[in-house]
């Protein structure tokens, strides 16, 4: 699958874009079934918050097949190696959950902030997928971007270490007020299978999910191999180190998992 010129150019302008229905119901479903599995694990890679809700599975594409297929789908990895113009390895890969009534918040922030700092990543030469397991709405949390926020560059951060169970380096009320009274603040939301694909630059958060409705969101972070990490800080769950190209799977090989288990 490649992006139109359109969606190319909504990317570098916008810094974002959004592709609904991507993925279909069932094949959206498969994993939804596949994250509860997940995070009733009492495993390291899997963060809850102070209530015990989950938060985080990390790297679940190394002991999970449905999110293993889905780290390695064309839909997913062609349009990738697109706009970042190489073969790309998984740097991160995180499914993450905001429960109904106890999702904590995400603060504001640079992902390619944190793989400089913490990683030694050398250029922004990565990028995120966000793909949405649930309806994502404006009540359960969904993500907020400050469009064309991605076009200065890293901006100075704090190491925010108190404010949730995962730390991150987190951008000041100032900046944040600078970039939105400029930019604006949106929050795509849309159906189970839809998919945000977003520069590691972009500013953006979450909200705490106070309503009944819970959502789950997977983010691949992928990077191009030939800027691959050079610091090796993190634990490998969630910085990884194995650089190999990812190498494209068959475009059903989730629906074949559906068609299985039915």
């Amino acid at each position: 699958m490649k992006l139109t010129d359109d969606q190319l150019e909504q990317y570098r302008h916008d810094g974002y874009v959004f592709l609904p229905r991507m993925f279909s119901p069932d094949e959206a479903g498969l994993l939804r079934t596949e994250a509860d599995v997940l995070y009733a694990t009492e495993r390291e890679e899997v963060w809850r918050e102070s209530t015990g809700a989950p938060r985080t599975a990390f790297a679940a594409h190394l002991w999970s097949d449905p999110f293993n297929r889905l780290g390695r789908h064309p839909r997913l990895i062609e349009p990738i190696e697109q706009i970042l113009g190489g073969p790309v390895y998984m740097h991160q890969y995180k499914v993450n959950a905001k429960a109904a009534f106890d999702g904590e918040v995400w603060q504001w922030h640079q992902d390619y902030g944190t793989w400089q700092r913490d990683d030694e990543m050398p250029e922004p030469l990565a990028m995120n997928i966000a793909v949405f397991l649930d309806e994502v709405t404006a009540a359960n949390g969904p993500l907020l971007f400050i469009p064309g926020s991605h076009l200065e560059g890293v901006y100075q951060a704090g190491h925010d270490l108190a404010t949730t169970s995962y730390p991150l380096w987190t951008l000041d009320r100032a900046t944040i007020t600078r970039l939105a009274e400029r930019g604006g603040i949106v929050a795509p939301v849309g159906p189970p299978g839809s998919v945000l694909l977003f520069s590691g630059l972009l500013v953006h958060a979450s909200p705490p999910n106070i309503s009944p409705f819970g959502r789950v969101i997977v983010y691949l972070s992928l990077c191009r191999v030939d800027n691959h990490i050079r610091r090796f800080k993190r634990a490998e769950w969630i910085a990884h180190r194995d650089f190999a190209p990812i190498v494209p799977l068959a475009d059903n090989c989730l629906s074949e998992l559906v068609a299985g288990g039915s």
